[in-house]
């Protein structure tokens, strides 16, 4: 055997360690999925090139780290920050929602309807049992609410909302005829040649019984039922409304004049009587209102029926102490030359049982005492 020299030993082994080192950079490489074409003059860069190139990978790599980091911080900013608008625009979208909808008076009587949110506001009118509303807005604990002619704010506490409130205001509706001419006759029986009850106004709306072809019947009051003609009325199935303040004092006023109105009843006189009453209203009040002209001449019939005065008329007006006009010989001389033709019909109209004045049985200048001021006239 040829013994091999020392310095062929040491070029075998520079061979050896350079093919395994080309053979790990190779594996290397393809782990790291680089198409890697290094060359043997590449191997033996120095070693200031293996460190930039190393600083270079290092850099780079940095880069690359840093900005995943700055994509994974920006992305959670961004949600949190959808997250905190993501409530206001839910909240925004639920009270837009509500407007429009129906609601229901949640009393026993009724709820003052108020000018703003707030126990304090003033009263704009009220809203009663079983009447309804549209929500036009709402705010903490208060909803605003239009209801027929009546506009304001609601506590929520007594209001119902939503399928609860649908579902009563199909309980609690009616029919309404609401009248469309200028003057309506409510009938007495469903003909034309019926009596009537009252005339109906435009616009007046009517508790409706029952629709009946060409003709619909209304509730005229608690005990009795008219008829309209269908083709003057429009009848929908509806809920009652609240009122505002200037309607409720209206309709009270209105109470009290119909209880002034009622008939007292007729009182037997002859044309005597009626002119003399003429006379003592035509002195008294013949500068006044027809109304008031009628209110004199009720005063005198209402002592006449009273049983605390005489009960005949020329012995009320010529009564001493009285009516003034009476005793010093104004009232015979205006009986002697005739009253007034508004002094005698009025004088008729109180006679025959008419009132403006309920059962008042005195009457003076206006701030003498408290009552039904008519013209220049208390009577109380």
């Amino acid at each position: 055997m040829k013994r091999v020299s020392k310095k062929t030993l040491r070029h075998l082994l520079g061979i050896c360690s350079f093919l395994l080192a080309f053979m790990m950079m190779s594996t290397v490489a393809e782990a790291a999925g680089t198409d890697l074409n290094v060359g043997a003059a590449a191997v033996l860069n120095s070693d200031e090139s293996d460190k930039n190139e190393k600083s270079d990978v290092a850099v780079t790599a940095g880069a690359v780290v840093s900005e995943s980091v700055a994509v994974k911080i920006d992305e959670p900013a961004a949600e949190e920050n959808q997250e905190e608008t993501e409530p206001e625009e839910e909240e925004t979208e639920e009270v837009e929602e509500t407007a429009g909808q129906l609601v229901m008076a949640n009393v026993d009587n009724s709820v003052n309807v108020r000018e703003a949110a707030g126990e304090d506001a003033p009263v704009a009118g009220k809203l009663f049992k079983n009447c309804s509303g549209i929500i036009l807005e709402q705010t903490e604990g208060w909803t605003k609410i239009q209801s027929g002619n009546l506009t304001g704010w609601v506590s929520n506490d007594y209001l119902i909302f939503g399928e609860e409130a649908q579902a009563m205001a199909e309980e609690v509706g009616s029919l309404k005829a609401t009248v469309l001419t200028d003057a309506l006759r409510v009938r007495k029986e469903a003909s034309e040649e019926a009596g009537v009850y009252k005339l109906a106004k435009k616009g007046e709306v009517l508790d409706a019984v029952e629709e009946l072809g060409q003709w619909v019947s209304v509730q005229v009051d608690d005990e009795t039922v008219g008829y309209v003609s269908a083709e003057y009325v429009s009848v929908e199935f509806a809920t009652d409304h609240g009122k505002t303040s200037q309607e409720i004092a209206d309709e009270e006023r209105a109470k009290e004049l119909a209880k002034l109105s009622r008939n007292q009843g007729a009182v037997p006189t002859s044309v005597s009587d009626v002119t003399l009453l003429a006379a003592l209203i035509q002195a008294e009040a013949g500068n006044q209102p027809y109304e008031g002209k009628l209110a004199v001449g009720a005063v005198v019939m209402n002592r006449v029926r009273s049983g605390g005065y005489p009960n005949s008329v020329i012995d009320v007006i010529t009564a001493p102490g009285q009516f003034p006009p009476a005793t010093n010989g104004t009232v015979a001389a205006i009986a002697a030359r005739g009253p007034s033709s508004s002094c005698m019909q009025a004088a008729q109209a109180a006679v025959d049982g008419q009132t403006n004045v309920g059962s008042a049985t005195h009457f003076g200048r206006v701030g003498k005492a408290s009552g039904v001021v008519i013209g220049s006239h208390v009577f109380y």
